[in-house]
């Protein structure tokens, strides 16, 4: 059966371009849906565009009066990728605000594939803060972009903004999808969040640790076609697994029984948890009083969960995190080594614009192999896609053979 592409085509004067997307693609042996704006159809009739695929276009979230059938729901079910080219400054906003006003943007909410997105506008529109804050919260929840050129726009002024040529957002399409099973047969492990420490019923320890990193690196997996386990600390986030693959726990004991039971059921395992070092040596079973005196507590070793994994003679590909505040090189090597790691991702965690509590991150990787490099500041879903790929690029020198 033929991957479905879903091309969203909104109302830039480079519609006409759209045209040529489908041919490229369908020669690509890819199936073709085509959804258009309102404004879309005004300038080009959706005729040409079912003539183009052989298949209906969708404009009208009312036009289908089937009450067995709910068309954009159908469509997100069946779509192996979501294309929209060109993008307006309009239908960016929208789906970067959550607005469904039509079947495009409604569409965009349904879906659960990858999504790919090439504007198109006037250089002003472009470039205005508005539109670059939408692009940017766009890519923290993984949508790609193919970036506008710089050209003769259709206002007649040279700027910015001009749909980057077809065959570049067709080569940006087509390896979004040779993602979207890359890791097929592939069970990884991810565990996120902080853990609590209890001291008495009421106060625990914990960390800043808000989870964003490890769930974008579940759902980068499962958008990957891995089968995905998450386990995970207390956090206020969407499950991006299904929901009887993902173990709730609260503590760093809980987190090593969990993970210890599953590591050796996958093939990959990724220690994005933020998990406590140190815990009271007692909870107190009653809430501790105020008193004149001060408050000493003593504190014991949590489990060592990397350590333990490390330990295992053939046990899965084994990535840990390494949340630093200074020489974040130096102890990421170290980490790697002392931990028995095939990767190491280390951030510095002082840096309020990034790290915990952050969409956003900046890591230094490091491999097994000696390769490492930093990352720029980035999104976390794609850090996320940054931490897969090398992943992936370890999957594969383990399958080589040996050089003689």
């Amino acid at each position: 059966m033929k991957k479905s592409v879903i091309l969203g085509v909104s109302s830039s004067i480079s519609l006409y371009k759209a045209c040529e997307i489908v041919r490229l693609l369908q020669k690509r042996d890819l199936q073709v849906q085509v959804i258009m704006t309102p404004n879309a159809g005004k300038l080009i009739s959706p005729r040409l565009f079912q003539a183009l695929t052989g298949r209906e276009v969708f404009l009208d979230m009312f036009a289908d009066a089937s009450v067995e059938r709910v068309a954009h729901i159908d469509l997100a079910r069946e779509a192996a990728l979501f294309l929209v080219a060109p993008a307006t400054a309009n239908v960016i906003g929208k789906f970067a605000a959550g607005i469904a006003d039509d079947f495009l943007t409604t569409f965009y909410l349904a879906a659960t594939c990858p999504v790919v997105i090439a504007p198109a506008m006037n250089e002003n529109m472009y470039l205005h803060g508005q539109t670059q804050e939408n692009i940017d919260k766009l890519k923290s929840r993984g949508a790609r972009f193919v970036l506008p050129g710089r050209g003769r726009l259709a206002c007649g002024d040279e700027g910015w903004g001009r749909l980057a040529p077809p065959e570049e957002i067709v080569e940006a399409t087509l390896e979004a999808l040779s993602r979207t099973s890359s890791l097929k047969g592939q069970r990884v492990l991810v565990t996120a969040g902080p853990t609590r420490e209890a001291v008495d019923p009421v106060r625990y320890f914990t960390n800043r640790s808000s989870g964003r990193m490890g769930y974008a690196l579940a759902e980068e997996a499962v958008s990957r076609g891995a089968e995905v386990f998450l386990v995970s600390g207390p956090v206020s986030l969407p499950v991006p697994v299904k929901q009887n693959h993902v173990r709730r726990i609260d503590t760093a004991a809980e987190m090593e029984t969990a993970v210890l039971e599953l590591a050796g059921e996958v093939d990959i395992v990724i220690m994005a948890a933020a998990v406590a070092g140190f815990r009271p040596a007692r909870a107190e079973e009653n809430k501790i009083k105020k008193t004149g005196a001060d408050l000493k507590l003593s504190l014991v070793r949590t489990p060592d969960i990397l350590a333990a994994l490390g330990r295992r003679a053939r046990g899965p590909i084994l990535v840990g995190f390494a949340a630093e505040t200074g020489r974040i090189e130096d102890n990421a090597r170290a980490k790697l080594q002392d931990k028995n790691l095939d990767m190491v991702v280390a951030n510095d965690v002082s840096r309020p614009d990034v790290g915990f509590g952050s969409d956003f991150n900046r890591v230094f990787v490091i491999t097994r192999n000696g390769r490492s490099f930093q990352t720029e500041k980035m999104s976390k879903r794609e850090i996320s896609r940054v931490i897969f790929n090398e992943i992936e690029g370890i999957i594969a020198r383990e399958k080589s053979p040996p050089t003689p």
